[in-house]
């Protein structure tokens, strides 16, 4: 059996587009000499479509477009994502497409409703297990979190199934392609039959799915796997070996996907060019950097800000940044602006004159948005995200946080591989050594405020991902003033997090869709 797997890059509500994509693949996978072509969950709507769902008119749309593809999908069967109802209940279902009609319908029997997911309020469940013969062998059909649990595969393998397929809407976070390869490895073992899985490609809001795609023999060994982070089609004869593309180191993968993310978020939203205030300090250096990579150097205009408390030396490393990544710099100075606020009697001492300064420069960069039509960039990380070190309608301000997600510790790690893979200072050593400020007071240093990052991250990343309490951290070794000061920041910097522009998701458990906790707020652990 010959198998063609389309890892395309769905846009969530376009119909028309969608449909273009998969009729290309079919027409790919049918000139590679394909017998079935798999295509993404939810392929004709993108994933997630969310309240769309909800909406009649475009569920009948969907289904229509869904009706169109099958009507091109002769010489080949095509595996196709779509939303379905069925005597008015609506299921997240596979067509199978075939003889220029749909001939079979899939519905997802495992609806994931945690983390990121909330297929429960859309779906419901499908009542059982399919199998189909299709090319000589029975193909058992599955929808991606059926393949997660044990139990959808091992109802395949009782009813007679030989090969086992699973369409796709998988997110990503770092690590997740390999530990997601493995589980499927097991699937395949375990049940004693080959596996294709194939994987939604592309940036959607805050998540972001991989690619990734691959095709597995009965004893988990790898025959086929397609690229992360881009579309292709993946062709392999089931039972003999195909193109592997390895999988790449982690930083690699997280530049990949933070590239990919920002370019589909500013494609797919209409925006030409995006702006961003280059401090000369890290985040907004690497912003600036891996946005020059993703959408080209002349789409990215960076604005330097300096106010009275900025050293020469961040001043000019901010135009050095930008001469190295090749962007428009302009440098606007602010304390004129500050300074009509301070006669007005507005923000003149202590934070608040801190503040301010920040404010001023969220002022100033979502005015160039409007004159221009840019996107603001902002240039906030996870960990400052977390505590709350941020300034609300100031640093906070702009369309896409790129760097959300990403730990300070992260920001450091992907700053030097954006050198080594340049092969030279792209971003200038003086910026990655400098100790952290946002240089709102005199000799301010970010450890005046809060516990060193290679400590506070840790503390994080097991309070905000692993959900470990008060007492565990304790009983884990972690420095007790540490966990202390870091849990009340983050407790109480919930209603920032709420107004903080989206960003891209690429830790296990990210701020937003991942994480609902309440603003109004008691419990203490």
């Amino acid at each position: 059996m010959r198998l063609a797997l389309a890892q395309i890059n769905a846009v969530v509500g376009d119909l028309d587009g969608n449909r273009e994509r998969i009729l290309a693949a079919v027409d790919d996978a049918r000139a590679a000499n394909a017998e079935i072509l798999l295509l993404p969950e939810l392929a004709v709507t993108g994933y997630p479509p969310e309240d769309l769902l909800l909406r009649p008119a475009f569920v009948r749309a969907a289904e229509e477009s869904t009706r169109a593809i099958a009507a091109a999908c002769t010489g080949i069967t095509a595996f196709v994502g779509t939303p379905w109802s069925v005597d008015g209940a609506l299921a997240n279902a596979c067509a199978v497409c075939a003889d220029g009609e749909i001939r079979a319908l899939y519905r997802k029997r495992l609806l994931p409703n945690y983390g990121v997911f909330d297929e429960e309020r859309y779906f419901e469940p499908g009542p059982e297990a399919l199998a189909l013969p299709l090319g000589g062998l029975s193909v058992g059909l599955t929808i991606c979190e059926d393949i997660w649990r044990p139990g959808p595969a091992a109802d395949l393998a009782a009813a007679g199934a030989e090969v086992l397929v699973n369409i796709s809407a998988s997110p990503f976070h770092v690590g997740k392609a390999e530990d997601r390869e493995a589980m499927l490895a097991a699937r395949a073992r375990d049940n004693g039959f080959p596996l294709a899985f194939c994987n939604l490609v592309g940036g959607q809001d805050e998540l972001l799915f991989d690619g990734h795609s691959v095709v597995l023999d009965r004893d988990g060994s790898v025959l086929a796997r397609a690229p992360g982070f881009e579309e292709h089609l993946l062709v392999v004869e089931l039972g003999e070996p195909g193109d592997i593309v390895p999988f790449e180191p982690e930083l690699e993968q997280m530049r990949r996907a933070l590239g990919l993310a920002l370019r589909d978020y500013v494609g797919k939203n209409g925006f030409a060019d995006v702006v961003l205030g280059l401090s000369g300090g890290i985040d907004s250096a690497l912003v600036a950097a891996l946005a020059a990579d993703a959408l080209g150097p002349e789409r990215v205009h960076c604005v330097s800000m300096p106010s009275r408390y900025s050293s020469e030396g961040t001043q000019s490393d901010a135009r050095r940044l930008a001469e190295s990544v090749g962007c428009d710099f302009r440098e606007i100075p602010i304390e004129g602006m500050v300074g009509a606020f301070h006669a007005a009697g507005v923000g003149t001492t202590g934070l608040a004159a801190e503040n301010l300064q920040a404010r001023v420069r969220g002022m100033t960069l979502m005015s160039l948005s409007n004159e221009h039509g840019w996107l603001v960039l902002a240039t906030g990380n996870k960990s400052e995200l977390s505590v709350g070190y941020s300034t609300l309608y100031g640093d906070l301000a702009g369309g896409f946080a790129l760097i959300k997600d990403v730990y300070k510790t992260d920001v450091f790690r992907l700053a030097r591989h954006l050198n080594e893979r340049a092969g030279r200072e792209l971003i200038p050593v003086s910026i990655i050594e400098r100790p952290p400020s946002a240089e709102l007071r005199p000799d301010q240093r970010d450890e005046d405020s809060l516990p060193p990052y290679e400590e506070l991250d840790r503390v994080l990343e097991a309070y905000v991902e692993l959900d470990r309490s008060r007492e565990e951290l304790l009983a884990d070794g972690f420095d007790p003033q540490t966990v202390e000061r870091a849990l009340a920041l983050i407790d109480r910097a919930e209603y920032k997090r709420r107004q903080a522009p989206p960003g891209v998701k690429l830790r296990p458990k990210a701020f937003g869709r991942d994480r609902r906790t309440p603003i109004t707020n008691r419990w203490r652990g």
